[in-house]
């Protein structure tokens, strides 16, 4: 350490730049709540962007990590490994029926990449039909399915043949799903793009257009997944079952991690060397997320942030603000549409001791742990009322 500079000193020299900052140190963290440098503490309705749906330090998830790290922390994927096996053994249990193969990776971008050349290979297609608004990752695969002009424009040109419709609109949807398609991308519900649900009918519709089309439907639940909405996928809320589905964030509790499951056609178009990861699989993040998956079933935690959820945006919705066009969401992802930029309501919510996040500029959005206690989602809902009024 450099005397006579602080933490947030030392990083802003030496980081990259890519990140706006929020103006605290965060150094500790318990459940829903983190603490700064300074000892001050704050409900954190960031979690991680949505990593932390266990809560910080959950204790389960700190053990499995503790005992794995004195066993084995690396294995690459051309040996065999208990772990590995035990945690893909769980996906197949947990995720929508069919999706009985999965392959691991290190972050949710990373699993969209995997998909789309899953996806390519499968059909022997090349097009990729994706929403405006959504949002699928950084690197430049995902970034050409992310709709975000500020994302893709310094990066361009991206990957081609993909084209953007409207989301939720199906009639679109179908307009632009063909012979050419190799696979139709979407969220059940947007994040970054406002916390913005998808119908039923909208969801099963594309489901349909791809079965008859000969596309693939990729489901991307890396936000949504493992519980965040109040059922442990959000595509369980419409029946929907994808040919492939991507999964990242709280997969591993913090540990980062990320995979994609898919069904027996897609495993039939598989072979050895046709994609890796030297990090994907590796013993101490399978040893997470198993303790993650068992975590969410035992204590029926996407059932309490269905009941969380429903209760915190009755509370939003009874904000009598001006500024409040409209409170969405699903389960424990819950966004406060307003009729103007949110920036300074963020940084309001932080001085009153709440971590919030965007989606857009004029959308505030909460991805709170699923562990929060409800006196919490009140001291939340009071802040908002006082910096919205």
């Amino acid at each position: 350490m450099q005397p006579n500079l602080s933490y947030a000193e030392i990083e802003d020299r030496y980081t990259a730049g890519v990140y706006p900052k929020r103006g605290i140190t965060v150094v500790r963290g318990m459940g829903a709540h983190v603490w700064d440098d300074a000892g001050r503490e704050y409900i954190d309705c960031v979690g991680g962007h949505g990593v932390a749906n266990l809560g910080h330090s959950n204790p389960d998830v700190v053990q499995a990590i503790l005992d794995q790290s004195r066993t084995l922390i690396t294995c690459p994927e051309v040996f065999h490994n208990d772990k590995r096996a035990q945690l893909l053994e769980h996906l197949a249990r947990f995720t929508p029926p069919g999706l009985d193969h999965s392959f691991l990776c290190n972050s949710g971008t990373e699993a969209v990449e995997a998909a789309l050349k899953f996806a390519r290979v499968t059909t022997g297609r090349t097009g990729i039909v994706a929403t405006m608004r959504g949002f699928h990752g950084r690197t430049l695969g995902s970034l050409s399915l992310t709709w975000e002009k500020a994302y893709r424009e310094p990066f361009q040109p991206l990957i081609p043949g993909v084209a953007h419709v409207p989301y939720d609109n199906l009639e679109a949807a179908a307009g632009a799903i063909g012979e050419d398609t190799a696979a139709v991308v979407v969220e059940v519900v947007q994040g970054e793009g406002g916390v913005r649900p998808g119908s039923a009918e909208y969801l099963q519709g594309l489901r349909a257009l791809c079965t008859e089309c000969g596309a693939l439907l990729v489901v991307d639940e890396v936000q949504t997944g493992f519980g965040r909405t109040g059922r442990m996928f959000a595509c369980e809320h419409h029946d929907l079952v994808p040919d492939l589905m991507c999964m990242g964030k709280s997969i591993a509790g913090g540990v980062p991690m990320g995979a994609v499951s898919f069904n027996h056609t897609v495993r039939d178009a598989m072979h050895p060397g046709l994609h890796g990861s030297t990090f994907g699989g590796n013993p101490l993040a399978c040893a997470a997320s198993i303790a993650v998956l068992d975590y969410l079933e035992r204590t029926g935690l996407p059932r309490q942030a269905a009941e969380k959820g429903h209760y915190f945006r009755d509370r939003l919705r009874s904000i009598n603000a001006r500024s409040i066009r409209e409170v969405r969401g699903l389960g424990l992802m819950v966004g406060i549409e307003c009729r103007t930029k949110v920036q300074p309501y963020l940084q309001a919510l932080m001085e009153k001791g709440v971590l919030a996040l965007p989606a857009g500029s004029t959308v505030l959005r909460f991805l709170p742990p699923l562990v929060i206690e409800l006196e919490d989602l009140d001291r939340v809902a009071e802040a908002v009322a006082e910096v919205l009024a």
